[in-house]
């Protein structure tokens, strides 16, 4: 196996094992907090791993693996525009106008 190809191996498993790391994140935050949580790390881990794991994909040339990833990458990336979007002042309730005495 030639150098090049150990290396992309090298991408390819560290591409998963960020990606795989990410269950793990989840699981950690859903025990501390006695109930199912998906932290932000979550998403980024599952971003920046699909993205690896999608170069990995391309290399292979395997149309399974970079179709898989580039829709998740795109919810990944989704997901954390949501997260990260202004939030907006709740509306107040529109209140009558002030009844004069006159």
């Amino acid at each position: 196996m030639s150098t090049t190809e150990i290396t992309w191996l090298g991408i390819g498993f560290f591409g998963q094992g960020l990606f795989f790391m990410r269950w793990v994140v989840q699981w950690l935050a859903s025990e501390r907090s006695a109930q199912s949580r998906v932290p932000i790390a979550f998403w980024y881990m599952s971003l920046i791993g699909g993205l690896i794991t999608l170069t990995y994909a391309i290399y292979r040339r395997d149309p399974v693996f970079i179709a898989g990833q580039s829709v998740g990458s795109f919810v990944y990336f989704r997901n954390l525009m949501l997260i990260h979007r202004p939030s907006r002042p709740p509306v107040a309730e529109s209140a009558p106008p002030p009844v004069s005495k006159t």
